[in-house]
C-alpha cells in the first residue's frame, strides 16, 4: 500500500496523522480477554488432630530446617550441593530461557526496523514482452540496479494481543522460578535423607559386628562344653549356623551403605565413590530434635513451590485466552520505508535516488471457518485444566503434609518401644547365658534370644533413621529449603550466581 492510496493529498497529512495518534492512544486502553484472578484454594484452618498427635511444635526455620540436626557434616554437604548439583544448574538455565523468551515476546511492542540492500545487473530478452517496445533492429541493454533501504513496521496493540502475550510470558518466568525453588526443596531433602541413611547403615553394620563377636564367644562356649561332654555336637552346629547367618547380614547392609553414599556423591555433582573416604569414619546418627516447626495449612500456598508454580502456570495460561481473542478483531500496523535506489552506484548519493513510503496495513479475519473461535475454546479448556491442576496440587500438598506428620509421630512411638525391647532382650540374653553355663536351660533358648536381640537392635537402629527420614519428609512437604528474596534481590541473579560458583571441571 502506497502513500497515495492512504492520503488524499499533502493537506490530508495532518488529520490523518491525528487519526493515527488517536489509534495509538486507544492502544493503551483496550485489552480483550479475561483478567486474571488468583484462585481461592479451600484449605482447613488447622491440621487434622491425629496428624499432629505426639508432635511438639518447635521454632526451627523452614528455610534452613536441616540445622535442627546440629550436624556439621550435613551442613557442609548441603552447602556443597547448592553450588554443585546439576539439577540446580539445569533449573537456572530454564529460568534464563524463560526470561529470554519474555524478551522475544516483549520485542513486539517496539517497531521492527530492517536494513535491506541489494545490487543487481540484468538484461531483458529481446524477444520478450519488453523487447516489443524496442524499435526493430535495436536490442535492450543490460541494466544495473542499486538499492539500499530501511523498512520499519510496528503493530499497534489496539486489542492487547501483545500485552496479553507479555503477561503470559511474565507468569512463565515465575513458573520457572518456582521450578528452581522446587528443585532446592527436593535437593536438600534428598541430601539429608541419604546422609541419614549412610549413618543409619553404619550403625546397623556396627551392631551386626558386635553381635558377630558375641556369637563367636558363644560358639567357643559350646565347643568347650562339647569337649567336656556336657553338650552334644548339635549345640555347636546350631551356634555356628547362627553366627554364619549374622555374618551374612553384613554384606547386604554394606551394599545399602554403598548405594546411599554413591547417591550422595551424585547429588553433589561428584563421581560415585568420591565421598567414601570422607564418610568412612562412622559417626552417630543425628539425634531427633523432638520438636517440629509446623505451619498452618493456609501457609502452604505461600511456601510450597509446586503450589506457587501451578498458580503461576494458571495465570500464564489465562492470558493466552486474551491472545486468542484478539484475533477476532482487526490488526492495525504502521509501516514505512526510506531508502536510495539508482541504476548507477554513483547516483545513490543524489537527492533524486531517494525513495520512501508510508502505510497503515489493516488485517481482519472476516471468515476463518471457525478457526479463531475454536482456538479461543482451546485456550479456555487449557485454562480450566490448569485450574484443576492447581486444585489437585493443593490437595496433594495437604495429603503429603498430613501423611508425613502421622509417619513421624507414629515412628517416634515405635522407636521408643523398640528401645525398651532392646533393653529387655539384652537382659534376657545375659540371664539365659548364665543359666546355660550352669546347665539350667537348653541351647535353643540361647539361640532364640540371640536372634531376637540382633533383630531388635537392628530394628531399633533402622527406626531411629526412619524417624529422621520422616522428619525430613515433613519439612519437604512443608516446602522448606528456600527463602523469598528481598526487594533489592533478583531471583534470577541469585540463581545465576549459584550456577557460576560451580567448580570448573
Amino acid at each position: 500500500m502506497t502513500i497515495h492510496s492512504i492520503f488524499a493529498g499533502p493537506r490530508a497529512v495532518i488529520p490523518r496523522a491525528a487519526a493515527i495518534f488517536l489509534v495509538v492512544f486507544l492502544a493503551g486502553c483496550i485489552t480483550v480477554g479475561p483478567d486474571y484472578e488468583e484462585p481461592a484454594a479451600t484449605v482447613p484452618d488447622a491440621w487434622y488432630t491425629a496428624a499432629t498427635a505426639g508432635i511438639e511444635e518447635g521454632e526451627a526455620s523452614l528455610q534452613t530446617w536441616w540445622a535442627v540436626f546440629d550436624d556439621p557434616v550435613l551442613n557442609d554437604l548441603i552447602a556443597r550441593a547448592t553450588v554443585s548439583n546439576l539439577d540446580i544448574e539445569a533449573a537456572v538455565y530454564r529460568l534464563q530461557e524463560a526470561r529470554a523468551l519474555r524478551g522475544v515476546v516483549a520485542s513486539q511492542r517496539k517497531p521492527n526496523v530492517v536494513l535491506d540492500g541489494s545490487a543487481s545487473r540484468s538484461e531483458p530478452s529481446d524477444v520478450g514482452m519488453l523487447g516489443d517496445l524496442v524499435p526493430e533492429g535495436e536490442s535492450l541493454d543490460a541494466q544495473n540496479l542499486f538499492d539500499l533501504s530501511a523498512v520499519a513496521g510496528w503493530e499497534i496493540d489496539l486489542w492487547g494481543r501483545i500485552r496479553r502475550s507479555v503477561e503470559s510470558a511474565d507468569a512463565a518466568i515465575e513458573v520457572s522460578l518456582e521450578d528452581y525453588r522446587d528443585v532446592l526443596v527436593s535437593l536438600y531433602s534428598e541430601v539429608a535423607a541419604n546422609y541419614i541413611q549412610v549413618r543409619t547403615f553404619q550403625e546397623r553394620i556396627a551392631l551386626a559386628h558386635a553381635n558377630v563377636e558375641a556369637q563367636q564367644e558363644t560358639v567357643g562356649l559350646t565347643r568347650d562344653r562339647f569337649r567336656t561332654g556336657l553338650v552334644s555336637a548339635l549345640d555347636v552346629a546350631q551356634a555356628e549356623s547362627n553366627l554364619a547367618n549374622t555374618e551374612a547380614l553384613i554384606p547386604q547392609l554394606e551394599i545399602e551403605l554403598e548405594i546411599a553414599a554413591n547417591r550422595l556423591a551424585v547429588l553433589l555433582g561428584e563421581t560415585p565413590g568420591m565421598l567414601h573416604d570422607e564418610l568412612l569414619p562412622p559417626t552417630d546418627v543425628p539425634a531427633d530434635p523432638g520438636t517440629l516447626a509446623t505451619t498452618l495449612p493456609a501457609e502452604l500456598l505461600r511456601q510450597r513451590p509446586d503450589i506457587r508454580r501451578a498458580e503461576r502456570a494458571l495465570a500464564s495460561q489465562n492470558a493466552q485466552i486474551g491472545v486468542a481473542t484478539a484475533a477476532l478483531y482487526p490488526t492495525f500496523s504502521l509501516s514505512g520505508l526510506i531508502g536510495l535506489q539508482a541504476t548507477s552506484f554513483d547516483d545513490l548519493g543524489s537527492g533524486d535516488a531517494l525513495t520512501w513510503s508510508v502505510g497503515l496495513p489493516i488485517q481482519w479475519n472476516l471468515f476463518t471457518g471457525g478457526r479463531v473461535r475454536s482456538q479461543i475454546e482451546v485456550e479456555e479448556a487449557r485454562t480450566r485444566q490448569a485450574y484443576v491442576t492447581y486444585e489437585k496440587t493443593v490437595l496433594f500438598a495437604l495429603e503429603e503434609v498430613q501423611n508425613s506428620m502421622v509417619a513421624y509421630g507414629r515412628e517416634r512411638a515405635r522407636r521408643d518401644k523398640l528401645a525398651t525391647s532392646v533393653g529387655a532382650t539384652q537382659r534376657s540374653l545375659d540371664l539365659v547365658l548364665t543359666q546355660y553355663r550352669a546347665g539350667l536351660t537348653n541351647f535353643q533358648n540361647v539361640l532364640d534370644t540371640q536372634r531376637s536381640l540382633l533383630n531388635r537392635q537392628d530394628e531399633y537402629a533402622a527406626s531411629k533413621g526412619l524417624v529422621l527420614a520422616d522428619l525430613i519428609a515433613v519439612y519437604r512437604s512443608l516446602g522448606g529449603g528456600w527463602a523469598p528474596p528481598t526487594e533489592d534481590e533478583d531471583p534470577l541473579a541469585i540463581a545465576a550466581e549459584v550456577a557460576a560458583s560451580r567448580p570448573s571441571e
